[in-house]
Parts: structure tokens; C-alpha cells; sequence
């Protein structure tokens, strides 16, 4: 890839109407995610993971528990999958993660989002196959070759491992998720993954310029605003 992985989801807001949504949505994904796979995060290793993405991200445990509990009463909301794909202001390519239980809706909330700020919403795999998706960690750090050495004697199958800016940045097929972490654990027990996240990763970037900036950034807002949308991926690059 060339450069170190950059997060492109918009920051966890600061205020509390914002943190309000930012648990609701680990609630909504933990719950699927527990009432698919099972209860137990030692056995379903997505939950596990979902939780401690959620407590790194400071979402209450009282979100976490309500939401398993949810899911072992069975009953509650019927959620499926939606995925929609298209360009950007700018141009820049875009993949919508939503969970919803009206599919028509989400649909409509999120074509208003592309229509509004001149973005074009596509068919499904419009954009797709410009994204990989991978296992992404980051962590401090400067020799990527050890790190990379490391993963490799460990028989974890690794994509990329990139240093930049005091940062290392390592890529794995999306499967390839708890072996890597805990192999990188047992050989830098003491490094903080900044980041450790199952991802789509942009094989290419689209620079946004000065003019498509406001639109851009008011595109990312109102995707957020929606109660469906759980991620947002693009490849979009802001002029610094």
C-alpha cells in the first residue's frame, strides 16, 4: 500500500446527543452479532471483538450487557444487512454499512444523503472491488521488517506491514483477525493497538479538492445522522 492506514471515519463526536448514537450503534451490532453467533465472546469471537472495540471506544458496559441480554430474550428487533455503494462529492468512492429493520427506509435516507450534496449512488459492486477487506492494526512503532518477521514465524498470512511517522501499520486478510492480534500481543505485550479493526480498506485514493470539501464533509454528517448507518468507508483525502 505504500503509506500508513488512515482511519476515515469522522472522529467520536464530544457531545453527549453525539455519544448517544455512537452507543446505540455498538448497541444495534452487538446485539445481531450476539443473537447470531452465540452469547459467550470466548466462543463467538466477532462479539468479542465488538466489545472491546466498544469499551475502547468508551461505549458504558451497562450499553454492552442490555444489548446481549436483548439478544438472549430472543425476541426484539428483526435487523438484516444493507450495503450501498456509489461516489462521492468529489468523486470519491463510498461503501455505506447499515443494519436495519426497514429496508425501504434506509434506502431512501440514504439515497437523500447522495442526492442532496451531489453525490451519485450506485448498484452494488459499483465500487466494491476498489476496497479490500482486511484486518487492520495500528500501534507504535519503526522496524515494520521485525514486525512483519514476527507475524510470518507466528504462520499468520499477512497482506502489508508498513512504518510511517512512528507508526506501524499492519494489513491481514479480514479471517485472519485473532490470530494476528494475538500474535502481535505475544510479541509486543506492551504496545497499545491504536487501532484493531476489520475494515474496507481503499486501494486507492481520490483527492477531494477545495471545492468539493464542504459537500464532501456535509455528505460524511448526514450519513451519520442516519440511525441505520453503522460505518461509512471511503477513499476520499481532505487538502491539508
Amino acid at each position: 500500500m505504500g503509506r500508513a492506514y488512515q482511519n476515515k471515519k469522522l472522529d467520536m463526536a464530544k457531545t453527549a446527543g453525539a455519544k448517544t448514537k455512537v452507543y446505540s450503534k455498538y448497541g444495534k451490532e452487538i446485539y445481531v452479532c450476539a443473537k447470531n453467533g452465540g452469547f459467550d465472546p470466548d466462543g463467538n469471537l466477532s462479539l468479542r471483538r465488538l466489545i472491546d472495540s466498544a469499551k475502547k471506544d468508551q461505549v458504558p458496559a451497562h450499553v454492552i450487557e442490555r444489548a446481549i441480554e436483548k439478544a438472549k430474550g430472543g425476541g426484539g428487533e428483526d435487523y438484516e444487512r444493507a450495503s450501498y455503494e456509489g461516489f462521492g462529492p468529489g468523486g470519491c468512492s463510498v461503501i455505506v454499512d447499515c443494519l436495519t429493520d426497514n429496508g425501504n427506509r434506509t434506502w431512501t435516507e440514504v439515497r437523500n444523503c447522495f442526492n442532496k450534496t451531489g453525490a451519485k449512488i450506485g448498484s452494488p459492486g459499483t465500487v466494491a472491488h476498489m476496497f479490500e477487506h482486511q484486518a487492520v492494526f495500528v500501534f507504535a512503532g519503526e522496524d515494520d521488517e521485525a514486525v512483519l518477521e514476527e507475524l510470518m514465524m507466528a504462520d499468520v498470512d499477512v497482506v502489508d506491514v508498513v512504518s510511517e511517522n512512528g507508526k506501524i501499520s499492519v494489513f491481514c486478510p479480514h479471517t485472519e483477525f485473532n490470530n494476528a492480534k494475538i500474535a502481535l500481543h505475544a510479541s509486543y505485550p506492551d504496545a497499545e493497538l491504536e487501532v484493531e479493526e476489520i475494515t474496507y480498506v481503499p486501494q486507492t485514493d481520490t483527492e477531494i479538492t477545495e471545492e468539493h470539501v464542504e459537500k464532501f464533509e456535509k455528505f460524511l454528517e448526514m450519513l451519520e445522522d442516519c440511525d441505520d448507518v453503522q460505518n461509512i468507508y471511503h477513499n476520499g483525502v481532505l487538502p491539508e
